[in-house]
């Protein structure tokens, strides 16, 4: 939404906070010029859409390009592709029908009633293709042959060359990507295009779900070949379970859903919205008053709040997953203050209780997927890697994650790498550790030993002076501008601070 605000802004693209896909007589117009003058007359079809979603906002034209003859832009790589896209689907919705050749075979069996079945397909005419085709390289002739069937007749005899059964696996309901949760959000009527954009961010930001790609995994399948006469079975790998780029729930989003489906499904079902916007709209037309209808909802909701504040127990998702081996007490997985963990023992009833034992979850582990063994293991935490230079390196999990600690220092181990606190290896921590001390070198402007400790640093908006007071608070304090930073003496940094007390 940013981009396009940009593009807007700059005369690119009209007006985009708009579910229109009405075009101007103008639009179709310079369309038609730009299709017949780019590809020909007969790749140009003069069409006109109306809107199926209940309730859109069709005051403004639909999002297109304001110069049809221009199908790129000069400026930032994200500007430029944001109005390719636009571009191409504004000329591809005045463009002819593409037109396919399609051959279905099938051949019969002698023995069963089941039939193969062979499909074939070609491209005799692009049409508004053409526009989505024309930046790929051109298709090999065996690329396109792949694509066909070779000349047939109906009842002429086929030979089989190779007859291959592969055991296949149900999938499950693909994960929603940015894009297909957005067009799920449209098909509920849920949400306006200038919404769509900050709901993303918003269950992404508060940790309900995370985006990330998964890895392929392997798995074996068995084949069934015929080959020449003879059946024979063979055992093959196939990759599976990638996913790219696509929302995953976290811990806590699943549990935050579990309690607001519980305690407040009339909010939570998917109509609710819907019909909200749909009484916005009564409200705009006047026929409907907006306090009549403000109080028809917030009365019973607001009540319903405080009945839920007072008498549901406080959401954590815990899942008895068993009993420790040495205590024999239960173990738990559920969502904690800081995050998701495990506990060992019950929760303290009083100061005499003995106290449970903690840890948090790591990697993709989720307080609905973690089982026995692997809460187990997140146990043995904190762990001894090794000696670096006389000194222990332990890696361990802390409230913001995964990490190695050295000489009373804690540098991060981040998702992107490939190792965890259970698995990493000295080497490989020592090179974390490394580049740590040398970001910490190259961050470094200055510093001042004693009480308070005084450092002057380079920070992501420039340098700036950091006083870390005896109970170990950091106060960060701006430098006037015209001041060089080299220049700060210990004193001068104190009189900041007091500078920023006094205010």
């Amino acid at each position: 939404m940013m981009v396009a605000q940009k593009l807007y802004e700059s005369g690119k693209i009209t007006y985009m906070r708009t579910d229109s896909v009405n075009l101007s007589n103008d639009a179709l117009s310079a369309a038609q010029t730009a299709i017949s003058n780019s590809y020909g007359e007969n790749y140009s079809k003069r069409r006109t859409f109306s809107t199926k979603v209940k309730g859109a906002q069709e005051a403004h034209e639909a999002i297109r390009p304001t110069d049809m003859s221009k199908s790129t832009i000069d400026g930032e790589s994200a500007h430029q592709k944001l109005y390719t896209l636009i571009w191409k689907r504004t000329i591809a919705s005045q463009m002819t029908d593409a037109q396919l050749d399609r051959t279905t075979a099938k051949i019969n069996v002698s023995t069963t009633d089941e039939k193969f079945i062979a499909k074939g397909e070609v491209i005799t005419f692009d049409g508004f293709m053409k526009v989505y085709l024309e930046g790929k390289d051109d298709e090999t002739e065996t690329e396109t042959e792949k694509g066909m069937l070779p000349p047939l007749e109906l009842g002429a005899n086929v030979n089989e060359n190779e007859i291959l059964g592969l055991e296949r696996f149900s999938k499950h309901p693909p994960r929603y990507a940015e894009a297909s949760l957005v067009k799920k959000l449209e098909e509920l009527g849920i949400g306006r295009p200038s919404t769509y954009a900050a709901t993303i961010s918003t269950i992404q930001n508060r940790k309900y779900v995370v985006k990330q790609t998964t890895e392929a995994k392997q798995r074996e399948i068995q084949a069934i070949i015929v080959k020449n006469g003879e059946l024979k079975e063979e055992k093959r790998t196939e990759n599976f379970g990638v996913e790219k780029g696509k929302l995953f729930p976290t811990s806590e989003g699943t549990v935050v859903c579990d309690f607001l489906e519980e305690n407040f499904n009339n909010v939570m079902d998917y109509g609710f919205t819907s019909s909200v916007e749909s009484e916005f709209d009564d409200i705009a037309e006047g026929k409907k008053a907006w306090n009549e209808m403000i109080a028809a909802f917030y009365g019973p909701f607001h009540q319903k709040v405080l009945e839920v504040d007072e008498h549901a127990d406080r959401a954590s998702g815990e899942r008895l997953l068993g009993q420790d081996p040495k205590s024999g007490s239960n173990i738990y997985a559920r969502v904690g203050r800081f995050g998701p963990m495990v506990q060992i023992g019950e929760r303290q009833e009083s100061d005499e209780d003995p106290k449970p034992k903690y840890a948090s979850l790591i990697g993709e582990q989720t307080v609905q997927t973690i089982n026995l063994e692997q809460a187990l293991e997140l146990f043995r935490l904190p762990r001894v890697v090794g000696d670096f230079e006389g000194e222990e390196v332990v890696a361990a999990i802390g409230r913001f994650g995964p990490y190695l600690r050295y000489k009373g220092k804690f540098t991060s181990i981040k998702k992107t790498d490939e190792e965890d606190p259970l698995t990493i290896k000295l080497d490989r921590a020592i090179e974390l550790i490394k580049i740590k001390i040398q970001a910490d070198k190259d961050r470094l402007i200055n510093n001042f030993d004693g009480e308070p400790l005084i450092q002057v640093l380079n920070g992501r908006y420039g340098p700036f002076v950091q006083v870390t007071t005896e109970k170990g608070k950091k106060i960060n304090l701006k430098i006037p501008k015209g001041t060089e930073p080299k220049s700060l003496n210990r004193e001068d940094c104190l009189s900041l601070l007091r500078e920023q007390q006094q205010k």
